[in-house]
């Protein structure tokens, strides 16, 4: 038996939920790969609190667009054990993006304090491998910095001369620009810093997230109990 009055207009605000969150769950994947191809390249060892989180949102993410997928089927067919279910994972999903959220916000220092250490110890490597100078380089100049603090990082580095950078700490990398640099022609932003308040953006997204997830549950409810009671009058 078909919904009628009301119910009809909670079903089509669930289509547009149901399209809202396959968006999201693309998003999340997005930032989750995203996060985890910047760690890696740190090359973060040990299921830390930080190298985790990504692999928590990824999972959310692909978790969250099949969960889409079950509801929009089920509004589709006006199943009640599909919205039922739907129901169900949409507030598990909810309840674990506010758990990483909160953990986001929680551990964001570890999370930067562990990006600069592995950070510190690539940059002992970056003038014995080539490998490492290449991903350093393109992380300080995509990033816009020099050193997981600052340029005097380098200054630790014994194998690298006194007053020099590389030459992607430059703000207008040209071949030889981290010799006897001036300070204001390099980066002084710290990546550890951009790292640090992405992580904050991720679990506000996540928490916004939720909120919308809070609205599809309310209206899966309400169709399920539509549901219902056409089942009880036939």
């Amino acid at each position: 038996m078909a919904v009628e009055g009301g119910m009809k207009c909670v079903k089509f605000l669930l289509y547009v939920l149901l399209l809202a969150f396959c968006a999201c769950a693309v998003g999340l994947i997005a930032v989750g790969v995203g996060a985890q191809l910047v760690l890696s390249q740190t090359i973060i060892q040990g299921a830390t609190p930080g190298s985790l989180l990504p692999v928590v949102i990824i999972a959310v993410g692909v978790f969250l667009f099949l969960v889409a997928f079950v509801g929009c089927c089920g509004a589709c067919k006006e199943n009640y054990c599909l919205m039922i279910t739907f129901a169900i994972f949409l507030s598990l999903i909810m309840l674990v993006e506010v758990a990483a959220a909160i953990a986001g916000y929680v551990f964001r220092d570890k999370v930067m304090s562990e990006f600069n250490n592995n950070f510190r110890q690539q940059m002992e490597n970056y003038p014995k491998n080539n490998h490492t100078a290449s991903i350093l380089d393109r992380m300080q100049a995509d990033f816009k910095c020099c050193g997981a603090a600052n340029y005097t990082d380098w200054e630790k580095i014994p194998s690298m001369s006194k007053n020099r950078v590389p030459d992607s700490c430059c703000i207008n990398v040209t071949v030889g620009c981290g010799i006897n640099f001036n300070e204001k022609a390099i980066h002084k932003e710290k990546i550890g810093g951009w790292l640090r308040k992405n992580v904050l953006v991720v679990a506000a997204a996540a928490l916004g997230i939720a909120f919308v997830e809070v609205l599809g549950i309310v209206f899966a409810c309400c169709l399920v109990k539509s549901i219902r009671s056409g089942y009880e009058v036939m």
